[in-house]
C-alpha cells in the first residue's frame, strides 16, 4: 500500500465548531486517516494531517473543501497568516516507499477536480509547478485574498486551473507536492513586531541567511507578543536545533528573549536528533506530535 500525506491548511481557527466539522468530514472518508488536526486563533488558522491512498486522499480533501467554502468567506476573514483563500494550500508528500512524482500527479488531478468542481481558481506549487517562477508559495500569495484579483491578471499569473477571478468566498487555492516541511515558530517577550520582522529577515533563505528556511514576523495580539514564524523546507540540510540557536541568538541581539516555541502539525522523528536542554525547555516535543507515532497508533487503533 503506497501511503501519501496531504496536510491542508484552512482559513478558519477562530470557530472550534467549524474545525471540527472540518475534522469529521475527514474522519467520515474511508481510506484515509486523520493523523492530527490543530486550529491557530491569532493565525486564523487551522492545520489537518492526512495520510492514506490517492484516490481515498483525494476524496478527503474534496469533501474538506466542499466543507470549508461553505463554512468560510473570505471577505470577512482576518489573521495574521498570508492567506488567498478558504482551503489555502494543500501540499502533498511522499512517505514510506511513495515517490514525489506520484504525489506530483496526486496534486495535479486533485487539484483540476478542485476547480472543476467547486469552481476555485488553483494553482500548482513546488514540485507540481507548471512554471518555475511559480514554484513558491509566498510568490503565488503574495498580497493575499485582498489583491488577489488584481495578481491574477498580471501576466503569467492566470491559475493552473479554473476561473481567472477569485471564487467570491473562497478566493483560490494552492496545491502541490513538496518534501517534509517543517512548520515551527518561536514567541518573543516583546510587543514589537519590527523586532520579530527583522529577525525573520535575517534567518530566512530569501534575505542570505539559513537554507531551506522561510520566515516572517506575525503579532499575537491576544497574547502581548510577537512571533518568529517558520517553514522549514529541508530539516536534514538545515537542522531545527540550527534554526532555534539562530533565532534565540538574534532575538538576544536585540534584547528580548524567546519564552516558547511550537510545531504546527507532526514532525518526522529523524528531525529531532541533537536537541539540546535549552530547546527543551521552551517546550517539549511529545511523543504524539510524530509523525512516526501517530502513524503507528492510528494503524492499531
Amino acid at each position: 500500500m503506497a501511503l501519501i500525506e496531504c496536510v491542508p491548511n484552512v482559513s478558519e481557527g477562530r470557530r472550534p465548531e467549524v474545525v471540527e466539522r472540518l475534522a469529521q468530514c475527514v474522519r467520515d472518508i474511508r481510506g484515509v486517516r486523520l493523523l492530527d488536526h490543530s486550529a491557530d486563533r491569532e493565525h486564523n488558522r487551522s492545520v489537518f494531517t492526512i495520510v492514506g491512498e490517492a484516490r481515498p486522499l483525494q476524496d478527503a480533501v474534496l469533501s474538506l473543501c466542499d466543507h470549508a467554502i461553505a463554512a468560510i468567506d473570505m471577505r470577512t476573514q482576518t489573521g495574521a497568516h498570508p492567506r488567498i483563500g478558504a482551503v489555502d494550500v494543500v501540499p502533498f508528500v511522499p512517505i514510506e516507499t511513495t515517490t514525489l512524482a506520484e504525489c506530483v500527479a496526486l496534486a495535479r488531478a486533485t487539484g483540476a477536480e478542485m476547480a472543476r468542481r467547486f469552481r476555485v481558481p488553483v494553482y500548482l506549487y513546488e514540485a507540481a509547478a507548471s512554471d518555475p517562477a511559480r514554484r513558491k508559495l509566498e510568490d503565488i500569495r503574495r498580497g493575499q485574498f485582498e489583491a488577489l484579483a488584481t495578481h491574477m491578471l498580471r501576466p503569467g499569473w492566470a491559475p493552473d486551473f479554473g476561473p481567472r477571478t477569485p471564487h467570491p468566498r473562497a478566493g483560490a487555492s494552492v496545491v502541490g507536492a513538496r518534501m517534509p516541511l517543517i512548520a515551527y515558530n518561536i514567541n518573543l517577550a516583546t510587543d514589537r513586531l519590527d523586532v520579530a520582522r527583522r529577525i525573520a529577515a535575517t534567518v530566512r533563505h530569501s534575505g542570505g541567511g539559513l537554507p531551506h528556511v522561510k520566515a516572517i514576523g506575525v503579532a499575537l495580539r491576544d497574547r502581548g507578543v510577537v512571533q518568529v514564524s517558520m517553514n522549514l523546507t529541508n530539516y536534514q540540510s538545515t537542522p531545527i536545533m540550527r534554526v532555534f540557536e539562530a533565532v534565540c541568538r538574534e532575538a538576544r541581539r536585540h534584547g528580548v528573549e524567546p519564552v516558547e516555541h511550537e510545531l504546527i502539525g507532526l514532525i518526522p522523528r529523524a528531525a529531532l536528533a541533537g536537541l539540546s536542554e535549552a530547546f527543551h525547555q521552551l517546550g517539549v516535543i511529545r511523543e504524539n506530535q510524530i509523525l512516526e507515532t501517530r502513524l503507528q497508533q492510528t494503524s492499531e487503533g
